[in-house]
């Protein structure tokens, strides 16, 4: 059985950012996660980070269009 819950370094593993691009991504909201424990650990669900990758694969799709079109 996979995981539910990623750890932030799990993520930022996966994505191959820096810790620090990745506490933005969870502050930002642009990666929604939620903090766990008495020390308030940050977890990802892992359809959130699969979700989060398609929304930045469609955002590159439109910029492509985009730079495409102006290049006619």
């Amino acid at each position: 059985m996979e995981k539910r819950f990623l750890s932030l370094a799990d993520v930022v593993e996966t994505l191959n950012i820096s810790m620090a691009q990745g506490y933005a991504l969870v502050r930002t909201g642009d990666l929604p996660a939620i903090q766990v424990g008495p020390k308030k650990v940050w977890r990802v669900e892992a359809a959130e980070l699969e979700a989060y990758i398609e929304r930045m694969y469609a955002k590159s799709r439109e910029r492509l269009k985009g730079s495409a079109t102006t290049d006619a």
